[in-house]
């Protein structure tokens, strides 16, 4: 099959959209030929690459604010172009929707759907793009959700029949986990990985560190425009000593910090599957989570705790406590299989569509 896959970013940059597509596009084009369209608001890639055997075209782009990626090259080029399948990822974005211009066989949409911006500024523009989105989603010969949770959004904001929308989970890579082991040290780590910005609520695990243990230390992986306050607060709580910032990581080394780690904490506002949460998972770490979006899926109270939002601290502290000190099961390999799965099963089930009549 000719496939072509449409995303608001480069591919090449971290993030969960990226992470998704990267995945199944270098196994899709094992035995496919595969097409990625992207953009190229980032300077330093090429506006040609093939990459583990995958065409990447990016098109020049107007992003405000790192968002909606409006690309009249893309729009234009997609006019013209035909492939056996176009999928797009991204609701949030122009890109998702030019996708659906392109002539195809089959129109597949992951939306990767949260219902809200991250700003006021994109907040204010979701209202822009719903009639987008509606003709985008009507077009499309299937939506795939990657939770229970985007897939009931999707029904409940554009009233979609429930047989239009098939949930496929991100994936892990399981093989990437296989032979690592927990190093012993003597103090308790609680682990956040992902972009620093407030709905991601890596603020409130600053917050709370002066009401743990002084053996307790979180470790920040990540960037984003939220770092220089969060040392700063550090420093006010004085707790400076025990946060501990780190960045573009190695793979092997970011997968050792999920090892690693006591508890997992992620307390954000809006995700549509979370892939960090389902990583630690798979290194066998606990997390915490607010009960919010998708990730109110995870919660089990054995492997991944929940806290309510807004987040008060004294119930995240009591929650932290609870994990370090070993209550629950924290039989966190539960999940694999249903709600975890390889990126080879997700591959597969996307080609099952691809090929799919109906």
């Amino acid at each position: 099959m000719r496939i072509l896959q449409v995303i608001p970013d480069p591919y090449g940059l971290s993030g969960g959209i990226l992470v998704h597509v990267q995945n199944i596009t270098e196994r899709l084009a094992e035995n496919h030929d595969v097409t990625v369209y992207a953009t190229n608001y980032v300077s330093g890639y090429r506006r040609y690459e093939l990459r583990n055997g995958v065409k990447i075209e990016r098109f020049n782009c107007i992003a405000p604010n790192e968002a909606y990626y409006f690309s009249m090259e893309m729009f234009l080029r997609l006019c013209k172009v035909r492939f056996d399948v176009v999928h797009a990822h991204g609701y949030h974005a122009f890109p998702s929707h030019f996708a659906s211009l392109a002539k195809c066989d089959r129109f597949i949409v992951t939306p990767h759907f949260h219902g809200v911006g991250h700003s006021t500024f994109r907040n204010s523009l979701i209202r822009l793009l719903k009639p987008f989105g509606k003709r985008t989603f009507e077009k499309a010969d299937r939506i795939i959700s990657v939770s229970e949770y985007e897939k009931s959004l999707i029904i409940d904001q554009f009233g979609f029949d429930d047989d239009k929308i098939t949930v496929i989970p991100n994936g892990v890579r399981f093989s990437e986990f296989a032979g690592l082991k927990r190093q012993k040290r003597d103090l308790r780590t609680v682990l956040y990985v992902g972009y620093l910005t407030d709905f991601k609520g890596v603020q409130y695990l600053v917050e709370v560190l002066p009401r743990l243990d002084g053996d307790v230390i979180l470790e920040i992986i990540g960037k984003g425009p939220l770092k220089p306050y969060l040392e700063r607060r550090a420093r006010e709580l004085k707790v400076y000593d025990r946060v501990k910032f780190s960045q573009d990581l190695t793979r092997q080394e970011l997968l050792q910090k999920f090892t690693d780690a006591n508890v997992f904490a992620l307390l954000s506002r809006y995700e549509a599957y979370s892939i960090v949460v389902a990583e630690a998972l798979t290194a066998g770490t606990p997390c915490i989570v607010a009960e919010t979006s998708a990730l109110a899926e995870w919660v089990d109270n054995e492997t991944c705790y929940g806290v309510h939002y807004p987040i008060h601290l004294d119930e995240l502290a009591g929650r932290i406590n609870q994990v370090l000190s070993g209550g629950g099961s924290h039989h966190t390999k539960k999940w694999i299989g249903t709600k975890i799965l390889d990126w080879d099963d997700v591959t597969r089930r996307l080609e099952s569509i691809y090929n799919s009549s109906s």
